[in-house]
């Protein structure tokens, strides 16, 4: 399949890295070209515009870090829009507002051309290895004709409904729901660690029992063994996930007091350690906070 990547952070580079494997003829563009340099080595065309990434593909990816971002590579006589064919689709793995993906639902369909959301479960070394979760929300004929890309990202494809916003809301409850457990466990660990029990200890009970599930096995380790740089997902891209769940939540009227907490243990996080934090930073103000 010929296909347009646009956005190559950690995740997209690595999706990119797999469709090329796969043998599908992939042209990327992203911001900072440097970037690319790997992935054209292995085959890649690197494209100067994201309407030349975009122009005579059967579909176009979109990985980038927020919703301001996808509206910049969509939008101008330069934009993904403009150069994606009648018919073509237009596959975005980011993960955007509810709102976002609905606006542009309608934009696509008002220019005859398809889309669906396609946002991804994992961190990066998922990403390299293929083993994404992906959550697709569209037309089952866009999902069907997805099909290769998404054997080439990840291991297994949940779809979840006609509209492709579906799949946004998914995607923010499950990372809403992840955080959670990183709260759960970092405020655990330190009452353990106060108490004289080490981390570790503790994980090896919870996980070796009743939370025998990889993010409390992962996160867990993250936590016991302090390792938040690199972030494989950094602290303010949780915190703009935190805030997409927020504004759903706010419009579907539910209340979600938790999600309050996480948000600000998020912002004393990046305000003390940083921006380059992992989300699971979160660990290091939550034992702080309890004395340690």
């Amino acid at each position: 399949m010929r296909i347009g990547f646009i956005g190559l952070g950690n995740m997209g580079a690595a999706i990119a890295a797999n469709l090329l494997k796969a043998r599908h003829e992939v042209t990327v563009w992203n911001r900072s070209a440097a970037k690319a340099r790997s992935l054209v080595d292995a085959g890649a065309v690197l494209a100067a515009t994201p309407k030349e990434a975009a122009a005579g593909k059967a579909a176009v990816i979109t990985m980038l870090a927020d919703d301001s971002a996808l509206d910049a590579v969509l939008t101008g006589e330069t934009g993904l829009i403009a150069g994606l064919d009648k018919g073509a689709l237009h596959i975005s793995m980011s993960t955007i507002a509810v709102a976002t993906a609905e606006r542009l639902t309608e934009e696509h369909r008002s220019r005859g051309q398809r889309f669906m959301c396609a946002p991804v479960f994992g961190r990066p070394e998922a990403a390299a290895a293929g083993k994404l979760f992906i959550v697709a929300g569209g037309d089952p004929a866009d999902i069907e004709f997805a099909d290769p890309v998404f054997r080439a990202a990840g291991q297994r494809v949940f779809a979840v409904g006609k509209k492709p916003s579906a799949a946004n809301l998914v995607k923010l409850c499950g990372n809403f729901m992840i955080l959670s457990a990183i709260e759960s466990m970092a405020e655990a660990m330190t009452l353990a660690e106060k108490g004289g029990v080490q981390k570790a200890q503790l994980l090896e009970v919870l996980t070796g029992s009743l939370f025998d599930a990889p993010v409390f096995h992962n996160y867990g380790k993250t936590l016991v063994d302090g390792r938040f740089r690199p972030a494989g997902f950094a602290a303010p891209l949780g915190l703009k996930d935190m805030r997409l769940a927020g504004q759903s939540a706010e419009t579907l009227r539910v209340p979600m007091p938790l999600l309050g907490l996480l948000r600000n243990h998020l912002l004393q996080t990046i305000a003390v350690e940083g921006e380059d934090i992992d989300w699971s930073g979160i660990g290091l103000t939550i034992a702080k906070n309890g004395g340690l």
